[in-house]
């Protein structure tokens, strides 16, 4: 789950401004709406102008800031993605100082993160399936952490502090894609689920035991 998503790029400094209000202003007012707005229904309830008018633009006006709802979209899960990276920080270089406190500042970011913004989580999750720009994103994010996750498991087997077993690469590809459906359907309400007060200790059991074989830690 190192190199974090950038955020997007900032917009474009072409075209008049309106005196008191940037483009940064424009384009955090039309991301503020969304996030509103897909807590309250999903993204294909929500229409263009509807996101204009929250944000106090005209419809021309947003289309100088995104080409569409899925590109909004995208740059909220960006935002999203890179507030648990910064808020994970090195947890994944210091589990020589302690696998599962170092593990449990590694997911758990990602808990805390995804429950602050579920409505962008789950609006992007559910987005994969009919959107081939939101797929190809979160199969970015998916490589990355899988990458990351990859290489924190070598390095602890390298020390010996963790058992040859399952491929590390193997491994790590499961316990992402674990991770990415229990996510999911806490945040979403999905049933059956894990209650989000013990989600975070049982994802750290699990890679307690799948990485180190222990299930008393």
């Amino acid at each position: 789950m190192d190199s974090a998503l950038e955020p997007p790029p900032a917009p474009s400094t072409r075209g008049r401004r309106a005196r008191g209000f940037s483009g940064d202003d424009r384009e955090r007012a039309i991301l503020a709406t969304a996030e509103r707005l897909l807590g309250e229904r999903p993204l294909a309830e929500i229409s263009v102008d509807q996101l204009a008018k929250g944000a106090g633009i005209s419809r021309p006006t947003f289309y100088f800031y995104f080409t569409s709802k899925d590109q909004v979209l995208l740059a909220l899960f960006d935002r999203v993605i890179a507030e648990a990276r910064a808020n994970r920080g090195d947890a994944l270089l210091r589990l020589a100082e302690g696998e599962e406190q170092g593990w449990r500042d590694a997911i758990s970011p990602f808990c805390a993160t995804f429950s602050a913004h579920r409505a962008i989580a789950s609006a992007a999750w559910a987005a994969q399936y009919t959107s081939a720009t939101v797929k190809d994103l979160w199969s970015q994010v998916m490589e990355q952490f899988v990458a990351e996750v990859t290489a924190a498991i070598e390095s602890e087997r390298s020390r010996g502090s963790a058992p040859e077993g399952i491929p590390a690469r193997d491994l790590a590809t499961s316990l992402n894609w674990m991770v990415e459906r229990a996510l999911f359907s806490t945040f979403s309400g999905q049933k059956p689920t894990v209650p989000e007060e013990r989600l975070l200790e049982t994802l750290v059991k699990i890679f307690m035991g799948a990485i180190y074989q222990r299930t008393d830690s």
